[in-house]
């Protein structure tokens, strides 16, 4: 890792630490009010990050493509980041299944009658459709699918459609190829901004400190502690699941990046910290992007392509989080699940998690899918609103780090081939 790279990873960490020091503090002493005096900084950092998610996504992508000169070597490039996302989002979907079962969390629980009424209204209609079982998995993967092709290019920049901006800015730069004296002028156009948005990004970064101290302290400042100690079996399942697939993601990275374990993690830990105050991958994204060009090696070109997909497809740490809280949730209703239906919680996890958006909270939406295919009641996510929040901050931290490590090794593998 870079001197000053290493210097602003401190300056997160120690911000961090402070923001749920003061948090608990406010909390306790009933001051947790005041929190909305310094919740702007926050909100402004979280913008900042999503205000060059767009123009970074669009010009690494496109630039990606046209030096990269073939359409084979881009086919290459996409199985295997498609391949080994999925992968990995299957094992850990199977660490989730295990640890719920040997650990039981939701057996004697006593949650009250909590129900789906906790959530806001536009979550309720969305849980509400969810519940087809199979039919609304197939619905929700179609939907993606084709909600994929950007029937409207400058819609999908405007309403920040990550997906459909990826793949305009694929089929743009794959057609620049064919073109290359009529696109020379956009390419230079896209060459300036690629470079206009990484700057950007860097400035942004300056201010990473002062917006984690202030989401963590809100955090903390609202919930305190009284919500963890009453789902804090549910909790220390869902969390020693993360940390086992962490720690097996730590290990594949290290080997394919031929890199210490302390290295990886040192170089990756700024985009960790960020992913897990803010509780979005695609807030991230930036600064995961630098991370891993920086300080772990992966080529440009790589990491301008497998990270934003990434991002958008690979949901380790939501697949992993909707297989626990699933199987918690039937514990605590009393219903006994067979291996049959496990292994359809086992299929529609990871194959829901797909579908999850980049964003704060949208796994309790894709656990509609996965609840109603096995019969559970969707009442039941309402038993785990409490701590959802928290154990967002903790998925998303997983989801980033399964980016980061795919980038790795999809690298290590064209490095080989080529």
């Amino acid at each position: 890792m870079q001197p000053a790279a290493k210097k602003e990873a401190q300056k997160i960490g120690i911000a961090m630490v402070l923001g749920l020091v003061l948090g608990l503090v406010l909390h306790y002493f009933g001051k947790g009010a005041y929190v909305q005096y310094i919740a702007p900084i926050g909100d402004a950092f979280i913008g900042l990050l999503k205000m060059v998610i767009v123009p970074l996504v669009f010009s690494s992508i496109f630039m990606a493509m046209y030096h990269l000169g073939t359409p084979e070597s881009l086919g290459r490039m996409g199985v295997r980041a498609v391949a080994y996302y999925f992968f990995t989002t299957c094992i850990a979907v199977l660490f989730g299944i295990i640890f719920v079962n040997i650990i039981n969390p939701g057996i004697g629980a006593d949650l009250g009658s909590a129900g789906v009424q906790g959530l806001s209204e536009a979550m309720q209609s969305k849980v509400a459709g969810n519940s087809g079982g199979w039919a609304s998995l197939f619905a929700s993967i179609k939907e993606v699918l084709l909600g994929a092709i950007p029937t409207n290019p400058f819609g999908a920049f405007a309403e920040g459609n990550i997906l459909q901006v990826i793949v305009f800015s694929i089929l743009m730069g794959m057609t620049a190829l064919f073109i290359p004296k009529k696109s020379e002028p956009f390419v230079k156009f896209v060459g300036a901004l690629e470079e206009l948005a990484n700057k950007l990004t860097m400035g942004v970064m300056k201010l990473a400190p002062y917006g984690i101290f202030v989401l963590m302290t809100g955090v903390l400042a609202k919930s305190g502690t009284s919500a963890i100690v009453s789902l804090s079996k549910y909790m220390l399942t869902v969390i020693l699941g993360l940390l086992c697939h962490g720690i097996f993601l730590l290990i594949v990275g290290s080997i394919r990046g031929k890199m210490s374990p302390i290295e990886v993690l040192k170089g990756i830990g700024p985009a960790i910290v960020t992913a897990f105050s803010t509780a979005s991958s695609a807030a991230t994204l930036p600064i995961t992007m630098m991370n891993v060009e920086e300080n772990l090696g992966v080529d440009k070109d790589t990491a301008k392509f497998v990270l934003p997909l990434g991002a958008t497809i690979n949901m380790d740490g939501t697949a992993l989080y909707e297989s626990v809280a699933a199987i918690f949730i039937a514990q605590a209703y009393g219903i006994e699940l067979g291996i049959t239906h496990q292994i359809i919680i086992f299929m529609t996890a990871s194959l829901a998690a797909i579908g999850a958006a980049a964003i704060p909270g949208a796994g309790l939406i894709t656990m509609s899918i996965v609840l109603s295919a096995v019969g559970l009641p969707i009442e039941g996510i309402g038993l785990i609103l409490a701590v959802d929040r928290v154990l967002d901050m903790f998925r998303t931290a997983v989801n980033v780090f399964g980016d980061a490590m795919g980038t790795v090794v999809v690298d290590s593998m064209l490095r080989k081939n080529s």
